[in-house]
């Protein structure tokens, strides 16, 4: 547990921020602290740098059975900015304060990373010899869209990174009763279908604004329209699976489980945050969240606006069907909007009747025998998606205390005050080798 703690202490405080560009993330700082954990008798490593300070490490263990299901423990190295006056302590100063590690990526995700360190060197030590190999893989640029990461590795690498079976972000909660508890792992993630907007106007000067195509005014109208756009909800099996680990009374149970009155319900739910996660979880969403003018002043009349939307999709839905929402949200606007790709990726989905669910199973049945895994989807995307694209079965995973509120804990995912308590961290890191053992022994 203790190894746990200071892994993750050292790995926030190495700072490696994914501002979305090319020359940030600096991830070679955690791929050294990570090399120095694994590094040792048992282990090959490998480095990856795409571009320079970009650096991803693949450790392995071989397998004594070349037939043998190989597994990968992911996880990313990296950490989205951060607004520093928000936070009650030092975001990356990774204190350890009343019993929580304190810092940006405690809980996205380098609090998984430095726990499946962890439990990789710890199975080495043994002298543990896996039937299929075990790897781990620290991975740069999640944050960003994996194109100097995992997209990365799987177009130039793909032999070193491939695996049977995948265990990363982020799963792990408790919900329902705590007598016989649900333990939600992700299956399945939504698609990623990034679009830039271009707005375009007549330039000219702002003492003079009378009548002008001016782009700004225009984009104003396509932000508001996305904002207010309701995309009919979709309820799939996920969705009822985890309607019913939510231990609600039937009225609202009922209200969740019908595209008629589901939104109504979300609509007047007094949680903001439970409403937007359940919203989500249900609905292809649009969030127009960059603002571009380029390099203009107070008093001149802009002649383009790009404005950057981060689209989710819902299983099933491509280009074609988000071409199709943006056309239905802007109206008489779409006309004036030109649209680009940025990312599009589509949803993905894993079976869960495998080996490596069953382990599962088991390991959380060790300190909670009578907890049940419940399979769930996640509303934000991972490097899973392009595993599965690979081939493999990949699940979001993790343990964590049952203390744990699982509002809040989304609530620090990107946002203020993001930490994570040493229970679960030693819980996660016992996890993964309970798991190893089970799968790989």
């Amino acid at each position: 547990m203790n190894q746990t703690v200071e892994l993750l202490q050292a790995m926030i405080r190495n700072e490696c921020v994914n501002d979305g560009t090319r020359e940030s993330g600096f991830e070679t700082r955690n791929a050294d602290v990570l090399e120095a954990v694994i590094a040792g008798p048992g282990v090959d490593i490998e480095r990856f740098e795409p571009v320079p300070g970009r650096t991803s490490i693949v450790a392995r263990i071989a397998g004594s059975d070349p037939t043998a299901p190989s597994l990968c423990l992911m996880g990313h190295t990296d950490v989205v900015p951060v607004h520093a006056d928000g936070w009650l302590h030092d975001p990356f100063g990774g204190e350890l304060i009343d019993g929580e590690v304190w810092g940006r990526g405690a809980v996205d995700m380098l609090n998984l990373t430095a726990s499946m360190a962890v439990a990789f060197r710890e199975l080495a030590d043994t002298g543990f010899r896996p039937t299929g190999d075990l790897i781990f893989f620290g991975v740069a640029d999640e944050e960003s869209g994996s194109a100097h990461g995992a997209r990365w590795m799987a177009d130039h690498h793909p032999d070193a990174i491939r695996a049977d079976y995948v265990l990363t972000e982020n799963g792990g909660l408790h919900s329902g009763p705590s007598d016989a508890p649900y333990v939600g792992i992700n299956v399945a993630e939504k698609g990623v279908a990034w679009r830039k907007l271009t707005v375009r106007g007549t330039p000219g000067h702002g003492s003079m604004p009378f009548r002008k195509d001016n782009a700004l005014v225009k984009a104003a109208g396509v932000v508001q329209r996305l904002a207010d756009y309701r995309p009919a909800p979709k309820l799939g099996e996920l969705w009822r699976t985890r309607v019913d680990t939510l231990g609600l009374p039937d009225e609202m149970r009922a209200a969740l489980l019908d595209e008629a009155t589901i939104d109504g319900f979300l609509d007047e739910l007094p949680s903001v945050a439970a409403a937007a996660h359940l919203h989500a979880c249900t609905h292809t969403t649009f969030s127009p969240n960059l603002l571009d003018g380029g390099q203009m002043k107070t008093n001149v009349i802009p002649d383009h606006v790009e404005i950057n939307v981060d689209v989710r999709t819902l299983p099933g839905e491509g280009p074609d069907e988000v071409d199709a929402h943006l056309r239905a949200a802007l109206g008489d606007l779409a006309d004036h909007v030109e649209v680009e790709i940025i990312m599009n990726d589509p949803a993905s989905t894993s079976r869960v009747d495998t080996p490596l669910w069953d382990a599962l199973a088991r390991a959380i049945n060790i300190p909670f025998p009578t907890a049940r895994p419940t399979p769930q989807l996640v509303v934000g995307f991972t490097d899973a998606r392009i595993y599965r694209e690979m081939g493999a079965v990949a699940y979001g995973a993790g343990l964590f205390s049952p203390s744990l509120d699982a509002g809040e804990f989304g609530s620090r995912f990107h946002g203020h005050n993001e930490r994570i308590d040493v229970e679960s961290l030693d819980l996660t890191t016992r996890l993964w080798g309970h798991v190893v053992r089970d799968l790989l022994g």
